[in-house]
């Protein structure tokens, strides 16, 4: 494995700003209350994964087992302090709170796939513990990886609901955490894009192999079961057909393009990266859905080695990005249907390879 060394901070979490921003501007207090709070303390979160990586990450203990994951559970009861007080750790039973169990499980089928399929031990690839917590603020509108942990919201009730009801998302967030260790990709504009595109792709990964899906009887939504009842929409964000997850009077339009002919130039969402991830998120969907079969095999394993082979620079283009997973396929596959899938499914997006 190869670890970047660059300094660039990243915090992540899995509803894009855009989002909150337009419920904060919502006449009803019931609303655009919470999303406000969750602005605030997602601006307080960033600055402090800011300082945690100019002064240095505390250390952590490698995990007891290279097979298995170490994983602790903690309960911040609705306060912001973390990581709250410890309420399951590795091996012990469920408890009756059903968040602390969806979040345990979730955490061990990332830690699954990653071993499984890629034979990666962990986060960092040396056996990292997984630490979660739930439970995080009052209505907090989110969860994030932060360079450490995850934490979870439990949601508004009126928007969104427990954050641990995905198993995407878990895996998602985690992943962030995979390419804070490997190839460390600039979070702005199409590097940005990128980091969060390999989120989604890994993310929905997980879920297709929790479930023993193939690439066709996936539904290749990100958040699926998150939005409350009265929400006009079916997710966050959609890989088969990105800018459908959701349309809603109160959220908007999905604003996601599927190409780069729909391509967004904006400063906000550091460059637009929850919304231009929709373009190589497609590609991927493409790709996997021509291959067929488990999609973490064959395409998934193509991604992967793009992710952690040492060649994706934190600064990558689309194009970048393509043109290495191109080459992956070649080196792995041969001249065979993988490399034809992985080269149609850019073309059909409008990104140029070399």
């Amino acid at each position: 494995m190869t670890t970047h060394g660059g300094s660039e901070p990243v915090f992540c979490t899995i509803v894009p700003p855009h989002v909150l921003d337009k419920l904060a501007q919502h006449e009803d207090p019931a609303l655009s209350g919470p999303a406000r709070r969750s602005l605030e303390r997602d601006a307080f979160e960033r600055t402090h994964r800011r300082l945690t990586t100019v002064v240095g990450a505390p250390a952590v203990a490698p995990a007891v087992a290279p097979d298995q994951p170490q994983r602790t559970l903690y309960d911040a009861r609705h306060h912001t302090d973390l990581p709250g007080e410890k309420v399951r750790g590795e091996g012990a039973e469920p408890i009756k709170d059903a968040t602390v169990n969806r979040a345990y499980a979730g955490l061990g089928a990332t830690f699954e796939l990653y071993l499984s399929a890629y034979g990666r031990n962990s986060i960092d690839g040396a056996g990292l513990p997984l630490d979660a917590t739930v439970h995080y603020d009052r209505d907090y509108n989110n969860a994030f990886w932060n360079g450490e942990q995850m934490v979870f919201g439990d949601g508004d009730g009126e928007i969104f609901l427990d954050f641990t009801l995905p198993v995407d998302v878990i895996g998602h967030e985690l992943t962030h955490g995979v390419t804070q260790y490997t190839a460390n990709l600039t979070y702005f504009g199409q590097p940005g894009a990128l980091n969060e595109s390999l989120s989604d792709v890994f993310g929905s990964l997980i879920k297709q192999y929790t479930l023993g899906q193939t690439a066709a009887e996936a539904d290749w939504l990100i958040g699926a079961g998150l939005l409350a009842p009265r929400v006009t929409g079916t997710a966050l964000r959609s890989m088969k057909e990105p800018g459908t997850a959701y349309d809603d009077d109160v959220l908007g339009k999905d604003p996601q393009p599927a190409t780069m002919d729909g391509f967004v130039r904006t400063g906000r969402d550091n460059g637009g990266v929850h919304i231009n991830s929709g373009i190589p998120n497609h590609a991927f969907y493409l790709a996997a859905t021509a291959l067929g079969g488990h999609a973490w095999e064959r395409a998934g394993q193509v991604w992967y080695d793009v992710l952690t082979g040492g060649e994706l620079k934190e600064d990558a283009l689309f194009a970048d990005f393509g043109t290495l997973t191109v080459s992956a396929a070649r080196a792995r596959y041969g001249e065979g249907e993988e490399l034809q899938a992985v080269l149609k499914a850019w073309e059909q997006v409008g990104v140029r390879t070399l």
